[in-house]
Formats: C-alpha cells, structure tokens, sequence
C-alpha cells in the first residue's frame, strides 16, 4: 500500500484534486487543508510514502518549518512541493531533497520572485476560496499579454507596481486596473485576455498531482 499525503484546498479544489488522483488498489491518498506548523509531525504518524505541498499558511497561523520538511525527508519520504508554499519551500530545500514542480517553483529557484508575498492571498477560513488574487498569477497573465500585444512593457510595469504596493488581501485585478492610467479600450482587451488565461498556480497543482499519479503508476 503506498500512502499519499497531499496538502491542497486553496490552489486546486479538493474534488478537481480527486479527479485527477484518488484512493484506489494499493494506494490510499489522503487530502488535507493547506499545511501549517506542526502539521508535518502529525503526519508522520500515519507512515506516509510521499507528501506533497501544494498550499500553507503565510499569515493566519506559523507557516511549515524547514526543519519540519528536513526531518520527514530525512526518514526517507518523498516530499514534492508546487504552486504555493509548495513551491517557496521546494526553491528552498531542493538541493537538500525537496522536489520542485512547475512554473512558480521555477520562478523561486531561478531568483525571479523572492518573497512569500508573490504567492500568498486572502481565503475564507471555511470554504478556502480565494477572496484576492496572488501577485504570481498577474505577473504571469501581465507578461503573457505583453507577447500578445495587449499592453506594453511600461504599461506591464505600471500594473505591477501598483499590485505590489497593494496589501495582498486587497489585490485583485479590478482595483489593479482601476489604480493605472490605461485607456478603457486597453482595459477591456487586458480584461478579456484576462478572463481565457489560466490559472498559473492551479496548472502547477494538476501538473504536480499527475505527476505523482504516473510515478506510483
């Protein structure tokens, strides 16, 4: 029985997770809220294969400890990190046995972002919807309309700035667009472009569930 241990919730819905990898013969995978301090030796009581980190607490409660990864790759577990506090982590205890995946992994590792800020937004406690939009995901949708010809680079960098200097749990692409100085027939091609772009830190989480689904395949 090879047992999987995946902290998720707020980058990919727990049913859009299972859809893609869920308990069947000889694997049982285990879903659980976004990770925070202390979680980790909890879950070593459940003699876990892999765990994986896709979500974690930034602000709200002490986010995971590097010591806490180090101690669980340590006893031999596979430990995989995408998308989120997944991701920051992974940068950061790579070269020390943490697996990274996906574009926003690759964005720490590569020194591009260098805060937690980059990733972290506003959920609800409950539901864990995301009530603010993560500074990730727009510098990714900003740079890809820059390649369509949507807006310039200066106009990029205008959108950016304002994002950063607004307080994660206020950010979101209205109150982005409406801070900047770009005419209204910009906005609604930004805003349609917007709209059919995807999801970068959702498309890192699918990105690392399959792959844990073909590894144990």
């Amino acid at each position: 029985m090879t047992k999987i241990i995946i902290y998720a919730g707020l980058s990919i819905p727990f049913s859009e997770a299972k859809e893609i990898l869920d308990s069947h013969d000889g694997v049982e995978v285990i879903y659980k809220r976004p990770i925070q301090r202390g979680d980790l030796n909890l879950a070593l009581r459940e003699n876990p294969d892999i765990i994986c980190i896709i979500d974690g607490v930034f602000h709200q409660n002490s986010a995971v400890g590097h010591k806490e990864i180090l101690n669980v790759i340590k006893k031999g577990i596979k430990v995989y990190g995408a998308s989120s506090m997944g991701a920051l982590r992974a940068s950061e205890l790579d070269v020390l046995g943490m697996c990274g995946i996906g574009y926003v992994y690759n964005q720490y590792a590569t020194g591009e972002v260098d805060s937690d800020d980059d990733v972290a937004v506003m959920l609800d406690s409950e539901t864990l919807e995301a009530l603010s939009e993560p500074l990730i995901n727009m510098k990714y949708v900003f740079t890809n309309a820059v390649s369509e010809n949507i807006i310039t680079e200066n106009e990029k960098d205008e959108l950016l700035d304002i994002a950063k200097k607004t307080y994660y749990p206020k950010r979101n692409y209205a109150q982005t667009l409406g801070a900047s100085s770009l005419d209204n027939k910009t906005k609604d091609r930004l805003v349609d472009f917007i709209r059919k772009s995807p999801d970068i830190k959702k498309e890192d989480a699918k990105d690392l569930i399959n792959h844990i689904k073909k590894e144990i395949e």
